[in-house]
């Protein structure tokens, strides 16, 4: 009995859902579902891996209710998150946009795997060519000879 109370009692402080406070909560449960959608997607700037909706820092307390504010205004949830990015710039994203400049950091792992197979195969292709026309000299007699005294020790 013990242990499953102290499991709850666990499980309840550990939620990091839990960030948001009461005093933050909107009335409308509308807004409040959209301003949660929007604070998952975006970065707490202190935190850096966690959501502005798990993150405790007092920053990500002033985003929450910058989101609320905003939406309350009667913003849509792009508008909303562009005012956000406009402000802090695209790191406050969790999931970064595939467009413009970051199109090409996207782009350059899978490039940079492409070239280092294409390097590697070339590479491993030369070398063995290279081993392959190396052709060894025919053993001279006196070679042959002291081979075979080796062998028929």
């Amino acid at each position: 009995m013990i242990r499953s109370v102290l499991f709850v009692l666990i499980l309840l402080l550990a939620t990091p859902g839990w960030a948001v406070e009461p005093d933050e909560i909107l009335p409308d449960a509308e807004l409040e579902k959209r301003a949660r959608d929007i604070s998952q997607n975006l970065r707490c700037l202190v935190c850096q891996n966690e959501s502005i909706d798990e993150s405790m820092a007092s920053l990500a307390r002033d985003l929450r209710l910058l989101v609320r504010e905003r939406l309350k205004q009667g913003e849509t949830d792009q508008e909303v998150v562009a005012f956000v990015v406009d402000r802090y710039g695209e790191f406050v994203l969790l999931r970064p946009q595939a467009n413009g400049i970051n199109l090409i950091l996207w782009a350059l792992a899978p490039m940079a795997l492409l070239f280092s197979m294409a390097f590697s195969g070339a590479y491993i292709r030369n070398k063995n060519r290279a081993t392959k026309l190396k052709k060894t000299p025919p053993l001279s007699n006196e070679e042959k000879d002291k081979l075979n005294r080796i062998l028929k020790r």
